[in-house]
């Protein structure tokens, strides 16, 4: 035991005094963390209601006005209407314009069971050139929400017209009220709404724990070039207290990044302008679990990475190539959602992957241990594999 703690202690120093690594290992993961929040903030959250617009209403009726209003409340004031509007939207200075033709309030009262395939549309929504498909959809739907709000209330009345002209009874204002037909929620135990900041975090965080190959990689090649390593088997230390005297001090390390990027998400972003992490109510056993196995895995890799390469320059191009590509599989670089069919199968055979949707199930879907048992089940038992090879490997070469 004083054996493995000296070679800890070794193995600390090493770490205290390669200031440029461990700043890359702490500092990298948050420069991503900070960047890509802010970079793909309105792809997660289109900024629909800081848009410039202006209306053209050819209609006097009431709901035309009702609709609006309602618009108004929710994406603020319009701009004037000029003159050359058309050249204005075409340039970017407006990004939208709505327009409202003639009897439209006559055609929203105009509630009809079955669809008219002679109805068209009389409420038109013209856009900038240059919009994305993204903020467009956010546009038309939450447009097409309002105008169906208005159609189901036209209903509810003309049904609860009908109702008090057939003999009401006493309590016909709340039996006769026609029930909300849809209602719309998330299935998250607060009702939170993903954001890049709740994407990023854990993405990088994982990709951060994964990093700490090249850090190990380095050392090990350094003690294997200074004759460190073989005065240590000289000695008669064993290739299994070597391993673990690296494995305890990187799981130190891996639990800095943790509690490092996860403080950024929650209090420096919203500093930065973007949306904060949310860890409020999560199941803290369940994160702790997922993070342990986590740096396990990124740890018993690393190990093996360690044992294979021979020189640096071997140690320069593998670990960058195995920690980008594992990254671009597993959901990293690109969320796993946004993937095409096939490529979601082959994220699942990433490691990264695993930790990601752990961290996920966690953070928003607030699962608790029986829920991120089976990711951490797969990381605990590749930690186990890495390391049973990184044994295996060093024995061959003693």
């Amino acid at each position: 035991m004083t054996l493995l703690f000296a070679l800890m202690k070794k193995e600390l120093l090493a770490l205290v005094r390669d200031v440029h690594g461990l700043a890359a290992l702490l500092l990298m993961p948050v420069l991503f963390i900070v960047i890509m929040s802010l970079a793909l903030k309105d792809v997660y959250n289109p900024p629909t209601k800081t848009l410039s617009y202006a209306v053209e209403n050819k209609d006097e009726g009431a709901l035309s006005t009702i609709l609006l209003d309602q618009w108004r409340k929710d994406h603020g004031e319009a701009l004037p209407l000029s003159a050359d509007w058309q050249k204005d939207l075409l340039a970017g200075k407006l990004k939208y314009v709505i327009q409202i033709e003639d009897q439209t309030s006559e055609t929203l009262a105009q509630v009809q069971i079955a669809p008219n395939s002679d109805n068209k549309a009389t409420i038109h929504l013209l856009v900038e050139p240059s919009m994305d498909k993204a903020m467009l959809a956010s546009l038309q739907a939450q447009l097409t929400g309002l105008v169906s709000g208005i159609q189901v209330q036209t209903l509810r009345t003309i049904i609860a017209a009908q109702f008090q002209n057939s003999s009401p009874s006493p309590k016909a204002d709340k039996e006769t009220k026609p029930p909300d037909l849809v209602d719309v929620k998330r299935s998250s135990a607060t009702q939170m709404t993903p954001t890049s900041v709740q994407q990023n975090v854990p993405a990088w965080l994982v990709f951060g724990m994964f990093f700490v190959m090249s850090a190990m990689s380095g050392l090990w090649l350094i003690e294997r070039e200074n004759g460190v390593t073989a005065r240590l088997h000289s000695f008669g230390v064993p290739n299994s207290t070597l391993l673990l005297s690296k494995i305890i001090p990187y799981l130190g390390v891996n639990a800095l990044q943790a509690v490092l990027m996860l403080t950024v998400g929650v209090w420096l972003m919203p500093l930065l302008g973007a949306d904060a992490l949310q860890l409020k109510g999560i199941n803290w056993p369940a994160l702790l679990l997922v993070i342990a196995a986590i740096s396990a895995a990124a740890v018993g890799l690393a190990l093996l990475v360690a044992c294979l390469v021979r020189t640096q320059a071997q140690a320069g191009a593998l670990v960058p190539i195995l920690n980008v590509l594992m990254a671009a599989i597993g959901g990293i670089m690109v969320p796993k959602f946004v993937m095409p069919t096939f490529m979601q199968r082959l994220a699942e055979l990433s490691p990264m992957n695993w930790g990601l949707e752990g961290l996920l199930t966690v953070i928003l879907r607030h699962g608790d241990m029986a829920a991120v048992t089976p990711y951490a089940t797969r990381l605990v038992g590749f930690a186990a594999l890495m390391f049973v090879l990184a044994l295996l490997l060093l024995r061959r070469k003693n």
